[in-house]
């Protein structure tokens, strides 16, 4: 079957569910990394690899939707519940801006106490604050939270963020978009069921903006729960062209509810065989992102050599993570010389994927021969 699909590719023919399948299951990890690599220089033709100087905030860890899968969260009554106020985030992106970023992934809980004017009031002050940063702000789950507090359609909250200068969303709050999964990972089901997040990422893509897919895997789905999130996100692509790149990562279970109901934690072979899968069968998302970040450094380096074409960003700030016992951190220096040493170009990029600097010094002779 391995031939079959590598026929299939070759004639730039879409890969299906029992191709999927199959190379997720049965085909030989070290067969996915030239098949993954080919198809990643047909979208990205140069020895380049991107990434982005930015910082990931939150404004918030109330929330009250209260998923298994997650450390990060805190209700209303918990000693060290908070939520800042405008003035003290933009206090925050401030700090930030001293380190060079260019960029803010900003996400917080689903705080039911917050207007939907908190929300377009931080757009609107980090654009006129710090001109020179993007707000890549609010996940699907959060801006429906949004439209819930408010009354108003998920449209027109995305029209008022828009207005107040969003341009691009983080693909956050996916999980597995499986509703059979979605029903066991989150307590008030159907809070994020696929439908939802497709909507937001659909309505959003409708008005201009660009966002990203995400995958957060390792947990309690099915390897066809795998093909059918891959599925919806190829869909939605088909339809409006809006994401920008795929973004896996594997589940980190330390301090949450699902901890004991979840084996071992997905390690790096499961890691690598989804990237390349990712980048097989998502054949119209130009970029596939590897994660230095959540899988480690080195498990990063390989990635780049089974269809990752993106090293991610610099997360100079990270909470989320940190809370399920998950420690990470690096700078722009040590990014650039991570993907030297994978072999590749380093560059630097827009939340928008347009590359804004190069870095062209010649990769390591020993890694080059390899």
């Amino acid at each position: 079957m391995l031939e079959a699909i590598r026929e299939k590719l070759a004639a730039g023919e879409r890969l299906d569910r029992e191709d999927g399948l199959f190379l997720l299951q049965k085909a030989n990890l070290l067969d996915l990394a030239p098949m993954a690599q080919e198809v990643r220089y047909r979208h990205n033709p140069e020895r380049v690899v991107t990434f982005v100087v930015d910082t990931n905030l939150n404004y918030t860890n109330v929330c009250d939707a209260y998923c298994t899968f997650c450390a990060f969260y805190r209700t209303e009554r918990d000693n060290d519940a908070y939520t800042y106020s405008v003035d003290e985030v933009m206090g925050m992106i401030g700090t930030a801006t001293e380190k060079g970023i260019t960029t803010v992934l900003m996400q917080g809980g689903l705080n039911p106490s917050l207007p939907l004017d908190y929300y377009t009031r931080l757009v609107r002050e980090t654009r006129r604050r710090y001109p020179q940063v993007h707000p890549h702000f609010f996940s699907a789950p959060e801006i429906m939270k949004m439209s819930q507090v408010s009354g108003l359609p998920i449209s027109e909250v995305l029209g008022e963020l828009r207005e107040a200068g969003l341009e691009s969303i983080p693909g956050g709050g996916s999980e597995v978009l499986s509703n059979r999964v979605k029903h066991k990972i989150s307590r008030l089901f159907p809070k994020g069921r696929v439908d939802d997040w497709t909507l937001v990422h659909r309505e959003a893509h409708k008005l201009g903006y660009r966002t990203t897919a995400t995958m957060m895997y390792g947990h309690l789905e099915e390897d066809e729960d795998v093909i059918e999130h891959l599925e919806h996100v190829r869909s939605l692509q088909d339809e409006t062209g809006g994401f920008t790149a795929f973004i896996p990562w594997s589940f980190k279970k330390t301090n949450t509810a699902l901890d004991k109901r979840v084996g071992a934690e997905a390690g790096p072979n499961r890691y690598l065989r989804v990237i390349a899968l990712s980048r097989l069968y998502l054949d119209n998302v130009p970029h596939i992102q590897a994660s230095w970040f959540s899988e480690g450094k080195k498990t990063g380096q390989v990635a780049l050599h089974f269809g990752g074409d993106d090293f991610g960003g610099t997360l100079f700030d990270e909470n989320v993570m940190q809370e399920a016992g998950f420690y990470n951190r690096t700078t722009i220096e040590e990014v650039k010389t991570l993907i030297r040493e994978a072999g590749f170009i380093p560059a630097q990029r827009t939340t928008m994927y347009e590359v804004v600097g190069r870095f062209d010094e010649a990769a390591p002779k020993a890694v080059e021969a390899a």
